[in-house]
């Protein structure tokens, strides 16, 4: 399986301007800057995508583990934030911290937490983002 996506860029790092699209067209020539990505101007960024694409990993992998677990979900929901921070290579992608709140009729906290670890590890993002350190809040509603 593969997937796509393009960018494209007019101008210099601090006054040019792109745009992002996917082969799903979900994204479609959407806005993204310098001002977007280390500002708070509209439009998006490379790392709020990898948050996206993290979240929604995991949460289908938790779901996953859930239900062949025997315990399948009533509801998940998951919220990762990327931290870029200026090392000595440049701005890098340091850290990786990961919410979610899962609703999962009869199942024990420990049980729920091993899953999720689970999940964090063997997600195929996750693992994609193994240089940066990756934590988890599990939490059971």
């Amino acid at each position: 399986m593969d997937r796509s996506a393009s960018a494209v860029w007019h101008g210099g790092l601090k006054d040019g301007k792109g745009t992002l699209s996917t082969q799903s067209h979900v994204l479609n020539n959407t806005p993204y800057s310098f001002h977007t990505r280390f500002e708070s101007e509209p439009g998006t960024n490379p790392e709020e995508l990898i948050a996206a694409a993290h979240a929604g990993c995991f949460t289908m992998a938790l779901s996953s583990q859930l239900t062949s677990a025997e315990h399948p979900p009533t509801s998940i929901e998951t919220s990762a934030t990327v931290t870029m921070e200026t090392t000595d290579a440049g701005p890098t992608v340091t850290r990786i911290h990961l919410v979610t709140r899962a609703t999962v009729p009869g199942i024990e906290k420990d049980i729920f937490d091993e899953l999720a670890a689970k999940a964090k590890h063997g997600c195929p993002i996750s693992r994609l983002l193994k240089a940066a350190e990756i934590t988890l809040d599990a939490i059971l509603t």
